[in-house]
């Protein structure tokens, strides 16, 4: 007794004339899988060569060059509670006319407020309150990112 691939019953002498093997009806995706990664390969090359800008030949213009930024104008408060404007120190009863003088030449300017993490916040508040009186509109907070926990 022989065993038969297809399964049909024992009998190796079937009526459909293939002896025992059907054709398989799968569909073979290898070929299409092998393309495709070729294909995946050749645009993964290809693409940054595509992003070189066009040469051109820019008009010349008479417009006035763009400034490089300023250096941002930042309001610190140490520990011991003494101010700065920038890296100068600055007494607390001349902070408001400083910030105005700064004001004249340098309006709509974001202000960044810092403080020491030990200060209370009443006196963060009260230094906002000073930038406030001396026209600065927009005051921003200054933090430091977190630091993550070393991983073992």
């Amino acid at each position: 007794m022989a065993i038969s691939p297809i399964g049909n019953g024992g009998n190796d002498y079937s009526n459909d004339g293939f002896d025992g093997y059907k054709p398989i009806s799968d569909i073979n995706v290898t070929p299409f899988v092998d393309v495709m990664l070729v294909l995946l390969i050749i645009f993964m090359v290809a693409a940054p060569l595509m992003m070189v800008g066009v040469p051109l030949q820019l008009p010349k213009t008479t417009a006035a060059k763009v400034t490089p930024p300023k250096e941002p104008l930042v309001v610190s408060m140490d520990k011991d509670g003494k101010l700065f404007i920038r890296k100068n120190p600055v007494e607390e009863a001349d902070l408001v006319a400083a910030l105005q003088a700064l004001n004249e030449n340098e309006a709509n300017t974001v202000i960044y407020v810092r403080g020491d993490k030990t200060l209370e916040y009443g006196r963060i508040m009260d230094l906002m309150g000073k930038v406030g009186q001396a026209g600065f509109g927009k005051i921003s907070l200054v933090a430091e990112g977190a630091t993550p926990p070393p991983t073992k």
